[in-house]
């Protein structure tokens, strides 16, 4: 490959952490002047510090119980040439207080990473009278359309990001286009020693993980409504440091929705397929390849009172295969997407995600003031496929006898700003009552229902 031959891949992963220090210790601060200076030094961060804890445990490994305190910092800058932008970011996220078996991994803790270092092109003046647009290389983010399967999740103290090349282009009419290569980083270390000590340790990309794909929006379809079309590729193979599961995805879909307004309907619907070919394990002695048939699926409709507190009520609801019996694999991947704002909070929690789920539920949220905000949601969720194990639970009956119900979820969050966009103060929680496969399965944990709480401060400069 021609990325193989130009960067190795014991290579590929210093490129960006050395641009990144690069850029923040040579960039110049522009000198004052009378006229706007065509070029423009920013830099921007903030620093999260969230105590959460959990009872009850749902997952089959684990402790019944644990707490954590994180610590994420995140420092970006820019440099922008007016045509040309060169950039980077730095996250440094670490836990303390964490049982020594605690379950939380890469996503929560990640010490002194350079998450981002790119250079983009500005194609604002090829692409269009009153278009924009950006060609982007380098090390970046992605958070692409509903985020359910392309995402930056901010609960995350530490998102996927790639290395690769990036086009986003949208016009004045808010038609838009984005297409992408990139090699995923393996977020490291990932042993349960490294993340429990934050050792700092750089992410690594290799060419034997390959990420592609491209979206278009469409405005205006069906009176406001906008329709989304995509499909996204997932090439990976076993590499001298890691072992995978070898999976080729090909995944197509699209979404419908009308964004909520006050005094007015919205709805969203969305909906995926997945194949290609997957093996069941990454031992490198499992060989054979699965043939995957899965999908996914969201409907939402919801209104929004146009007055007062304009609260918001919607009804939901989520479909994902899971893997049933037969020679095809049906548990959908759902790639690099986040499912924390359907489903609730994420690093300790984390009970309900898009695999193997049929789930229906109801929400609202308000907005009581121009700092202060709040939803509450419920919902129920079954197993698709009653031999697989629900979401990343790892409960499973391969019988199928502890039935399909998982349990009920109910989830609540509230925010306000102390310092108008500086100082943010955040809690919230959520309460699993066990269905009977939760609590019947062969390797469920006996700890009764599960609670999770946390509380969170966010300083932003």
């Amino acid at each position: 490959m021609a990325t193989a031959t130009l960067i190795s891949t014991r290579r590929a992963h210093l490129v960006p952490g050395v641009l990144t220090v690069i850029l923040l210790a040579a960039a110049p601060v522009p000198a004052a002047a009378k006229e706007e200076p065509v070029n423009a030094f920013t830099i921007a961060g903030s620093i999260r510090v969230r105590a959460e804890a959990i009872d009850g445990q749902f997952r089959a490994v684990g402790p019944v119980s644990d707490m954590v305190v994180s610590v994420r910092t995140l420092v970006s800058a820019e440099y922008d040439f007016g045509a040309i932008r060169v950039g980077g970011e730095l996250d440094d996220s670490r836990a303390y207080g964490e049982s020594r078996v605690s379950t939380i991994g890469t996503s929560d803790v990640n010490a002194l990473e350079p998450l981002q270092a790119y250079v983009a092109l500005d194609l604002g003046h090829v692409v269009g009278r009153g278009a924009s647009g950006a060609l982007t290389f380098g090390r970046f983010t992605l958070d692409q359309g509903s985020g359910r399967l392309i995402a930056r999740p901010d609960f995350s103290d530490s998102p996927p990001s790639y290395l690769g090349v990036d086009l986003d282009w949208e016009d004045k009419a808010g038609n838009r286009v984005v297409a992408f290569w990139a090699m995923p980083f393996d977020r490291l270390p990932g042993d349960s020693t490294g993340i429990r000590h934050a050792r700092a340790q750089w992410d690594h990309a290799t060419a034997e993980r390959q990420f592609f794909g491209i979206s278009a929006t469409k405005s205006s379809v069906l009176g406001k409504a906008s329709l989304e079309l995509y499909g996204y590729g997932l090439q990976e193979r076993d590499g001298p440091e890691t072992q995978t599961r070898n999976r080729r995805l090909g995944t197509f879909g699209g979404r419908l929705f009308l964004a909520p307004a006050g005094g007015m309907l919205d709805y969203e619907v969305e909906a995926a397929i997945q194949r290609g070919r997957v093996r069941a394990t990454t031992a490198a002695s499992d060989l054979t390849d699965l043939a995957v048939a899965a999908s996914f699926a969201h409907a939402e409709i919801g209104g929004t009172v146009g007055s007062g507190w304009t609260p918001r009520v919607a009804a939901v609801l989520d479909f994902a295969s899971g893997d049933g019996p037969g020679a095809r694999y049906g548990r959908f991947d759902p790639l690099y997407g986040s499912g924390r704002p359907d489903f609730g909070p994420t690093s300790l929690y984390g009970a309900v995600n898009r695999p193997n789920l049929v789930s229906v539920g109801v929400m609202l949220d308000a907005r009581p003031s121009k700092k202060t905000d709040f939803y509450l949601k419920g919902r129920a969720a079954w197993l698709a496929q009653p031999t697989d194990s629900f979401g990343s639970s790892g409960v499973r009956d391969k019988s199928g006898r502890s039935g399909a119900f998982a349990g009920m979820q109910l989830e609540a969050r509230a925010r306000t700003w102390l310092l108008a966009k500086r100082l943010r103060l955040e809690g919230g929680g959520a309460w699993l009552a066990k269905g009977h496969f939760l609590e019947a399965a062969p390797n469920a944990p006996v700890t009764g229902d599960t609670h999770y709480g946390y509380m969170a401060m966010t300083a932003s400069f």
